[in-house]
């Protein structure tokens, strides 16, 4: 008899616990839509550019009324617009174009000497092991609007 005691009060202390760290993977999350950048499309050239931009989403509990500002570099490769997400796939950093002089022309990881080539491609014998993420990109109305990432 009170090992059944002990076993349901011992649930009830444990079960709000297990449902706030459960909580957050139960809830469907918004997704995130388009973004209209303000970047005209006809001002895209081959040369990477940071175009930074909010997004408003979620995370676990924590939503900021201000949104969260995200990054992604804005080039034409092959004449379509690309949008490359500028977190490298090693360990999170920020990867920044042409930013070595060492390795000119190519997005470079300070943290570890990532190295990615501009069209977004890990170069072999560097730690990055994936080539960076896309961002989902249209146009509309002449303007520029970047999406959700598509994970390399």
């Amino acid at each position: 008899m009170l090992g059944g005691t002990a076993g349901f009060l011992g649930a009830g202390m444990l079960f709000p616990m297990v449902r706030f760290a459960v909580d957050p993977v139960l809830k469907k999350g918004g997704g995130v839509g388009f973004v209209d950048v303000n970047l005209p499309v006809n001002q895209i050239k081959d040369k990477p550019i940071a175009v930074e931009f909010k997004v408003h989403r979620k995370d676990g509990w924590y939503e900021p009324a201000e949104g969260e500002t995200l990054t992604a570099w804005v080039m034409r490769q092959n004449g379509k617009v690309v949008a490359l997400s500028p977190v490298c796939k090693h360990l999170g950093c920020t990867v920044n174009w042409d930013s070595n002089p060492q390795f000119k022309n190519e997005f470079f990881c300070p943290c570890h000497f990532g190295r990615y080539y501009k069209d977004g491609t890990n170069v072999p014998g560097t730690p990055p092991s994936k080539p960076l993420d896309k961002y989902q990109i249209k146009e509309e109305n002449g303007k520029l609007l970047i999406g959700p990432v598509i994970k390399a």
